[in-house]
């Protein structure tokens, strides 16, 4: 894998081949210490929103976040959405939601999770409805804690259900779940089908991506360090954004050639 220098080859397709995929925290955003502290730079949704046109609408957000929560962050845009890692989904406008009353020993979870947390300072327990987050970003000491609690949380739930584990965080989901899992599900769908896939993330969460992506041939983008299967890197988010900003502005895809 070689580290992504920010340069501007010719482009080696049209844009109009390549279906866009973007996870959101510390990938298209930094990191923060409390999830809903989460700031867009200004400049991203007109970015996203040029970049789309030149795609001809395939760009889409795939992340662990409730749709809900993404569309409040780039209102008055509206963007194709994988959320909840694929729970959720929006293309095209037309939205599939998840029910949290189907999920209802989950929801009984919930409340026993904030029960068990509550003595542990800096532990944060972030409810998505359709799953749960267990945040020790504020507490690493409470690391191991956490990830005990999360993973007998799953055991007792059974095997319907696994944990994700991401950077300070442990998330209980439906096992049906993941980012590959939702990318594919675009891809049989115009106007992705038949494009080249490009998926940026920046976590564990974004593996299973990295994985499907580079299945059809795409080119996989890692954010920051830590091992990955991504076949590029970029530094930090400003790193991508600028990317970004370079192709929806000039038309030139700026990442090395697709192998």
């Amino acid at each position: 894998m070689r580290e992504a220098a920010l340069i501007q080859p010719p482009p080696f397709s049209q844009s109009e081949d390549y279906a866009l995929f973007l996870d959101f925290d510390g990938t298209l955003v930094d990191i923060v210490e409390r999830p809903d502290a989460v700031m867009v730079d200004p400049a991203l949704p007109g970015i996203l929103t040029r970049l789309q046109e030149r795609l001809g609408g395939a760009l889409a957000i795939i992340s662990g976040r409730p749709i809900e929560f993404l569309d409040s962050r780039f209102r008055p845009h509206l963007f194709d959405i994988g959320g909840l890692h694929g729970l959720e989904r929006r293309v095209g406008g037309e939205l599939f939601l998840c029910d949290p009353d189907e999920h209802p020993h989950l929801r009984q979870m919930a409340a026993r999770l904030e029960e068990i947390v509550a003595p542990k300072r800096g532990v944060l327990i972030e409810d998505k409805g359709c799953s749960i987050a267990i945040h020790w970003r504020l507490a690493p000491q409470e690391k191991d804690f956490a990830l005990e609690t999360a993973h007998a949380a799953v055991q007792a739930l059974g095997p319907d259900y696994r944990v994700q584990h991401g950077k300070a965080v442990a998330e209980i989901l439906p096992a049906a779940a993941g980012k590959g899992k939702v990318i594919e599900q675009f891809l049989q769908q115009e106007p992705y089908r038949g494009r080249i896939p490009i998926f940026a993330g920046d976590d564990l969460t974004d593996e299973n991506g990295f994985k499907t992506v580079n299945a059809h041939g795409g080119l996989s983008i890692r954010i920051g360090g830590g091992e990955t299967i991504a076949r590029e890197r970029l530094g930090t988010p400003s790193d991508l954004r600028h990317c970004l900003s370079v192709w929806a502005t000039e038309g030139t895809l700026p990442f090395d050639r697709i192998s």
